[in-house]
C-alpha cells in the first residue's frame, strides 16, 4: 500500500466542520485556538455556528479549511502517525496546497493561516464583484474545454482554471466571456455547462493582482523543505525545494489547478491509496472518476480516524 494525503479546497466548507474533532481531541482544539490567535478572530466560532454566508467568504473559508485539515493531522500524529514513514506524497487542491505544506512541516499553522487570509482577501478584491465568473463544463475533456475557453475569450479573459477529473473542467474569466463559454460548450456537446456561484474568477489572468500580493507575502514567510514531496497544482509533479515551492504557490494564483494530472502522476508513481484529510469528501469523489482502482478515504471525524488506523495496521 502506497499512500498520498490530499487536502481539500474551497467548496468543501460547511458549518460545524471540525467541531466534533475539537470536542473529542485536545490536539484538534489547540489547532483551532492557534488559528484564532494568528488571525485575531474567533474563526472557530464562525466555523461551528455560522452564518454560512460568512463562512463561505473567501477570506474565511480558506484558513478555516486549512484549520480542519491540520486539526485532523494533529490528532493523527498524537495517535502515532509518522507522516514521513507512512505517506509517500502530499497534494492539495488550490488553497489545500497550503494545508498540505503545513501537514508536511513546510509551514507552521499560524503562518499558513495568515498567508491564506492574505490570499483570500487578495483574490476577493482582485476583480470587482460581478465582473468575473466561473463555469463548470461537464462532459468535455480538458483539451476541448480549453478550446471552448479560447473561442469564448474574444479579447477578454477566459481560461481553463480547474482540470478536476475526466469530463469535469472549470473555466474562469470575465463574466461575459465565461457566459459565452457556457453556450459554446453546450453547442459542442457538453453534458452540462453551468455558471458557478463563486465570488471571484479564481485561477485565471484576472487574479494577477492577487499573485503580486502573494509574492510579497510569501517572500517574508519561512518555508522549510517538506517531510515528503508535494505534488504541485501547476506542475502535476513532485517538488521539495523551498524556493520552488514559494514560486509555484505564486504561479498557482493565476495558473490552472491540474488536479486530474496530479492524481494521475501519483498513480503512475505507485500510489494506490488516497487519504483526503479535512472537511468533506469532494476529492475522494474526484478520485473515483480519475482512477477507479484507487482506494479513496475521507478522514475528518473520530470514526474516520479509527478507520484510517485500522487500514494502516492491516
Amino acid at each position: 500500500m502506497t499512500i498520498a494525503f490530499t487536502f481539500p479546497g474551497q467548496g468543501s466548507q460547511a458549518v460545524s466542520m471540525g467541531k466534533e474533532l475539537a470536542d473529542t481531541f485536545a490536539e484538534a482544539k489547540a489547532v483551532f485556538a492557534e488559528v484564532d490567535d494568528a488571525l485575531d478572530q474567533k474563526l472557530s466560532t464562525l466555523m461551528w455556528e455560522g452564518p454560512e454566508a460568512d463562512l463561505t467568504l473567501t477570506a474565511n473559508a480558506q484558513p478555516a479549511l486549512m484549520a480542519v485539515s491540520l486539526a485532523t493531522m494533529r490528532v493523527l500524529e498524537a495517535r502515532g502517525l509518522d507522516l514521513a514513514k507512512s505517506v509517500s506524497f502530499v497534494a492539495g487542491h488550490s488553497l489545500g496546497e497550503y494545508s498540505a505544506l503545513a501537514a508536511a512541516g513546510s509551514l507552521d499553522v499560524a503562518t499558513a493561516a495568515r498567508l491564506l487570509r492574505v490570499r483570500g482577501d487578495a483574490m476577493q478584491t482582485a476583480v470587482p464583484v460581478g465582473q468575473g465568473g466561473m463555469a463548470a463544463l461537464l462532459g468535455l475533456d480538458f483539451a476541448e474545454a480549453a478550446k471552448v475557453a479560447e473561442e469564448a475569450a474574444q479579447g477578454e479573459v477566459c481560461q481553463a482554471a480547474n482540470d478536476n477529473a475526466p469530463g469535469q473542467v472549470v473555466v474562469s474569466g470575465n463574466m461575459s466571456a465565461v457566459e459565452r463559454a457556457v453556450e459554446i460548450a453546450k453547442a459542442r456537446g457538453a453534458k452540462r455547462a453551468m455558471m458557478l456561484s463563486v465570488s471571484a474568477p479564481f485561477h485565471c489572468a484576472l487574479m494577477a493582482p492577487a499573485a503580486d500580493a502573494m509574492a510579497e507575502a510569501l517572500a517574508g514567510a519561512e518555508i522549510a523543505a517538506p517531510k515528503v514531496p508535494l505534488v504541485a497544482n501547476v506542475l502535476a509533479s513532485a517538488i521539495t525545494d523551498p524556493a520552488e515551492i514559494r514560486n509555484r504557490l505564486v504561479e498557482q494564483v493565476t495558473g490552472t489547478v491540474r488536479w486530474r494530472e496530479s492524481m494521475g502522476w501519483l498513480v503512475e508513481n505507485g500510489v494506490d491509496t488516497f487519504v483526503e484529510v479535512g472537511s468533506g469528501k469532494v476529492l475522494s469523489g474526484m478520485m473515483k472518476r480519475i482512477e477507479r482502482s484507487a482506494k479513496a478515504l475521507p478522514v475528518n471525524t473520530p470514526a474516520d480516524i479509527d478507520a484510517l488506523f485500522e487500514l494502516l495496521n492491516s
